[in-house]
């Protein structure tokens, strides 16, 4: 068994409104170092197999016919 993390962000290039509507929480709280806050999704998966180039292929089919939308967002996995 193959357990892997897989992270999901919205692309440098695409505006992140819940992004910075966050910072402007930080700040208001205090936080005035933070200067950027990118909102994401973090996932947790595990495979049923032990070959890991059978794993990265099923990750990355997956990431990008379901766990994120490549128009608007990245992807990146590591295997554990």
């Amino acid at each position: 068994m193959i357990k892997a993390t897989v992270y999901v962000t919205i692309k440098e290039s695409v505006l992140d409104p819940q992004g910075n509507a966050v910072q402007g929480s930080l700040h208001a709280m205090g936080f005035s170092d933070v200067s950027k806050v990118r909102i994401g999704k973090y996932l947790e998966v595990e495979l049923n197999t032990d070959d890991r180039g059978e794993a990265e292929e099923q990750l990355k089919a997956m990431c990008e016919k379901l766990l994120a939308n490549t128009v608007v967002e990245d992807y990146r996995f590591e295997l554990n």
